[in-house]
């Protein structure tokens, strides 16, 4: 169960993070831009830990 969770809100913050790199780009603001690249960035650590989960069983 613990493998589907991280990989919906790694995928939920993906989603997000790009959202707000494409608004930042729009309205030229860096710091938004930023903040899209780091979410982006935790989603696929999320989603990545989901599949570690997955493979190891759900153990972890």
């Amino acid at each position: 169960m613990g493998e589907f969770i991280d990989k919906a809100k790694g995928t939920v913050n993906e989603t997000i993070g790009k959202a707000k790199v494409v608004a930042g780009q729009r309205i030229d603001n860096a710091e938004l831009i930023g903040k899209g690249a780091a979410q982006q960035v935790k989603g696929k650590a999320q989603k990545l830990a989901g599949e570690i989960k997955g493979a190891a069983g759900d153990k972890i």
